[in-house]
């Protein structure tokens, strides 16, 4: 049977879709979707009751620090900004990097994170709350973190 979609010997003479044939190396995207490259002024870190991880580290406290590597998977049906602090209550020694980009979407590629403890000399158990917003989810994932200096 034939019909109207029926092609000869497979070659329909164009493009799949009609309208695209210049979608390629010479195409100009315009505009298109920005990724958040710094928190929003007025935005509050505040921990879960619960944390949704625990993480232990040792650093050296006459190093220049350490740092481990924290793998968020991701949580939100869409692609999802995301900006990361530690709270207020936190020991300073701690800092993460990136503190914003762009999450992927639900069952994609993790999101990895770099958390960073500088003691400056100081001995003792330091502890930082870390958490994750996701605004436009309403939603936050929170780490925390316990580092041991020695």
């Amino acid at each position: 049977m034939g019909g109207s979609q029926a092609t000869m010997g497979g070659n329909r003479g164009g493009p799949a879709l009609p309208g695209m044939e210049n979608l390629g190396a010479d195409a100009v995207m315009m505009g298109g979707i920005e990724e958040a490259s710094e928190i929003p002024p007025g935005m509050e870190f505040v921990m879960s009751s619960v944390p949704d991880g625990e993480v232990a580290m040792d650093v050296a406290s006459n190093s220049k620090g350490a740092e481990i590597r924290l793998s968020v998977k991701p949580v939100c049906m869409g692609f999802e900004d995301f900006y990361a602090a530690f709270t207020t209550d936190s020991h300073p020694a701690f800092s993460v990097s990136p503190q914003a980009g762009r999450m992927d979407r639900r069952g994609g590629e993790p999101t990895e994170l770099v958390v960073t403890c500088v003691p400056n000399g100081k001995a003792g158990t330091f502890v930082g709350n870390l958490v994750i917003n996701l605004p436009e989810d309403n939603s936050k994932i929170c780490y925390k973190i316990s580092a041991t200096s020695f």
